[in-house]
């Protein structure tokens, strides 16, 4: 028997449009959405743009206000240094499950993300470049086997891929990520925990080797978005 292949409906559509503009940056942080605009702009009714406007608040990457609106996701230096927080609880705990659990998988999987990120560079496709970085940190979830712990991380992975897009393109934050990563895939290779999180833990820490004091003006606020 075949799989029964549902047609997505309109609020599917423009969820996933809408979804796609944020994080790609196409939305400032912070920025108000016109409902009316959008519905014109896709040719929908305001319906389906009201229905994802609330899923995507779900999502946490945008923010309703009650007699306000609707509004694309911001976060303060004190909440961005909380969101690296977790980042570094939920992936040091990741990297070490997916490690001692499934290293070979973790390693290919790993290794051919960055052979993506290379040619990205080589192409001087920054937009390639950035959506690798975030499936090389869903790999680590993918190989941990602990559905609850990729969950978590769900709850933040949209808002990063965000920030990435908007944050990542810092020359030296590019060099910086791309060694780091490869340290990353060595540390797998070897076998060596210990490394593995020290490097991960230097990657994203808001404090060690942090590249955007420089390269955003959000209030002097220093997270690694690698």
């Amino acid at each position: 028997m075949s799989p029964f292949n549902r047609p997505k409906s309109l609020t599917e559509l423009v969820t996933e449009n809408l979804r796609e503009r944020i994080i790609k940056g196409e939305f400032e942080l912070g920025e108000q959405l016109s409902e009316a605009k959008i519905a014109k702009n896709l040719e929908v009714s305001r319906t389906p743009v009201r229905e994802a406007i609330n899923r995507l608040e779900m999502e946490g990457l945008l923010v309703v206000e009650p007699q306000r609106g609707s509004f694309v996701f911001n976060l303060e230096p004190e909440e961005l240094a909380k969101l690296c927080d977790a980042r570094v609880c939920l992936e040091t705990t990741a990297i070490t499950s997916a490690m001692q659990s499934n290293p070979d998988a973790l390693h290919k999987a790993l290794s051919e993300c960055v052979s993506r990120m290379k040619a990205a560079r080589e192409a001087g496709d920054d937009a390639e470049y950035l959506y690798q970085d975030t499936v090389f940190h869903q790999c680590l979830f993918d190989c941990a086997d602990n559905r609850f712990l990729n969950d978590a991380y769900q709850t933040i992975a949209l808002k990063m891929a965000a920030l990435r897009s908007r944050l990542g393109h810092h020359a030296d934050h590019m060099a910086k990520s791309y060694r780091e990563h490869i340290e990353l895939v060595q540390c797998v290779e070897d076998r060596d925990v210990t490394k593995a999180l020290d490097v991960l833990k230097l990657h994203i820490d808001r404090k060690e080797g942090s590249y955007w004091n420089d390269a955003t003006s959000l209030d002097g606020a220093s997270a690694v978005v690698n």
